[in-house]
């Protein structure tokens, strides 16, 4: 397996040759563990670090790899390499880090495709399959939902959910498939394209590692027993991987996720909820948050009942958890802002000797 193999040739179009170093090496990060890193170059799989020049110039979070980032690196003996720089992502997937408010956690990155997946049992939550797909939207990454585990349902309750799919989230794929079955993986097969990246999110339990292993060939990822309680599967992945799978597509594997914050996501909440966007076009008042306001054509539209009162419900939910991040994300400046400020200070007084 060489760079190739692993996306490569879609990289190359999209950054410029001149940014490509003949110094270091390149290669793609395939896992991460804690900021320990596997890398992956036309020389093999290297166990990897980032620089301390690199560590100690990091602002954020976003300035360390992530599963899918290219980097280049320096080569050693025992396969270790030090990783020295991040290339232009050309998508990054996020979500608001969970108890750090104000900031936002990499899922992965350089993504073409999402692949939504959600258990259609008992479990099935429409809400989520949304807040999945806002993420997704603003980070300009397209994204097929997967509906596992239909073997459980009955025919009619298929038929159902197929409709309720269709009407609530009409412009995005919908595949419904049973690993047990292999029902509907020759519709998924055929959406997976040689040379793409796609990545795999979902709730614990709903089937993402069997689905990985079907698509791969191999048991690349280990699975556990459905509980007989809650007749979900017991969630395994523990760590973000990248794959190949048999037909050449570019697969990325991620922990369940308990909870899915949507950060500032302004424009992927225009794009999921894109007829209440039309909509609020007509508002009296351009900073109207289509709850009580008077003249709000959002409202007027729910009590002509030309939108799904349920759709509406999980919008307002999710606005009001944007506007609470971006409220912290400004809290946390001002904070960094004032701290910043006294150490001058501190430092300026120190300097003229006045203590």
């Amino acid at each position: 397996m060489d760079i190739n193999d692993l996306g490569y040739p879609k990289l190359k179009e999209l950054i410029d040759p001149s940014s490509i170093s003949t110094e270091f090496e390149l290669g793609r990060v395939v896992s991460e563990q804690k900021e320990r890193y596997c890398i992956a170059t036309d020389h093999g799989e290297y166990d990897a670090e980032i620089t301390g020049n690199m560590r100690y110039a990091a602002q954020g979070r976003d300035d360390f790899p992530a599963v899918g980032d290219w980097v280049f690196a320096s080569l050693y003996e025992n396969n270790f390499a030090l990783i020295h720089s991040i290339l232009p992502r050309y998508s990054v997937l996020k979500r608001s880090a969970i108890e750090k408010f104000g900031e936002s956690q990499i899922i992965a990155a350089n993504i073409d495709y999402s692949l939504i997946l959600s258990a259609a049992d008992r479990d099935f939550n429409i809400n989520r399959v949304e807040r999945y797909l806002t993420i997704c939207n603003e980070a300009n990454i397209q994204s097929i939902i997967i509906l596992s585990k239909i073997d459980l349902l009955a025919e009619s309750e298929i038929y159902g959910l197929r409709i309720a799919m269709r009407e609530r989230i009409p412009n995005v794929p919908t595949v419904l498939i049973s690993n047990e079955t292999l029902s509907g993986y020759d519709h998924l097969n055929a959406l997976l394209i040689k040379g793409l990246t796609y990545c795999m999110i979902g709730s614990s339990g709903v089937g993402k590692s069997t689905l990985l292993n079907r698509l791969s060939g191999n048991n690349v990822m280990k699975t556990a027993d459905i509980s007989a309680v809650t007749n979900k599967g017991r969630h395994t992945t523990s760590y973000r991987e990248l794959v190949v799978l048999r037909n050449g597509a570019i697969m990325i594997d991620n922990p369940g996720m308990r909870e899915v914050g949507i950060g500032d996501s302004g424009k992927g909440l225009d794009i999921t909820y894109d007829r209440i966007k039309e909509l609020s076009e007509g508002c009296k008042f351009r900073d109207c948050t289509h709850e009580n306001e008077a003249g709000c054509a959002v409202l007027a539209a729910l009590a002509n009942k030309e939108i799904d009162p349920s759709v509406y419900e999980n919008f307002i939910k999710l606005e009001n958890e944007k506007r609470y991040f971006h409220s912290t994300v400004v809290e946390k400046r001002k904070k960094d802002k004032d701290f910043g400020k006294m150490v001058k200070n501190y430092m300026k007084d120190k300097k003229q000797g006045k203590f």
